[in-house]
């Protein structure tokens, strides 16, 4: 993808204007979602299907052959880690995270994950520092603003 459509795209979650917002933040994740095309994307679909019906290790599986088979898909790394946080591996989920920030340093939704975790696992200054990172991106993001806020609390 054009770096230099994915920059504009980038300095819109930057805009005050709302529907800029949403739209960029739109497009960004069907990029990412997108990366390896339409077999990457099934296999993604078919994950998340298998973990919403219950099926948390065949999820797995399939996540580990597409990472397997595609070791540079962020947003592969990005689905298992979000299956191993909702199964509360938070260890796990956060070494997930950190490849897909190693692949896709703007990546909101692994500094938003990174920052979960180490909040569920008391580590509140470092989810704040990941959720300040996500709002470096995405500045108006409520959600990060109001967990930073949390874990402040938490830290007093």
């Amino acid at each position: 993808m054009d770096s230099l459509f994915i920059n504009s795209l980038l300095e819109d979650l930057k805009n005050p204007d709302e529907s800029v917002r949403e739209h960029a933040t739109r497009k960004l994740w069907r990029i990412w979602f997108q990366q390896k095309g339409i077999q990457g994307l099934e296999m993604i679909d078919r994950s998340q299907k298998l973990l919403d019906s219950g099926k948390i290790a065949e999820a797995e599986a399939a996540l580990n052959n597409l990472l397997r088979e595609q070791p540079d898909f962020a947003e592969a790394w990005n689905r298992r880690a979000f299956l191993y946080y909702t199964t509360r591996d938070y260890r796990k989920s956060l070494i997930d995270c950190q490849k897909v920030i190693a692949l896709n340093p703007v990546h909101f939704g692994a500094l938003h994950g990174m920052g979960l975790c180490y909040a569920a696992t008391g580590e509140y200054e470092k989810a704040i520092k990941s959720f300040r990172r996500a709002l470096e991106i995405q500045p108006f993001s409520l959600v990060n603003q109001k967990l930073i806020l949390e874990c402040i609390m938490r830290l007093n």
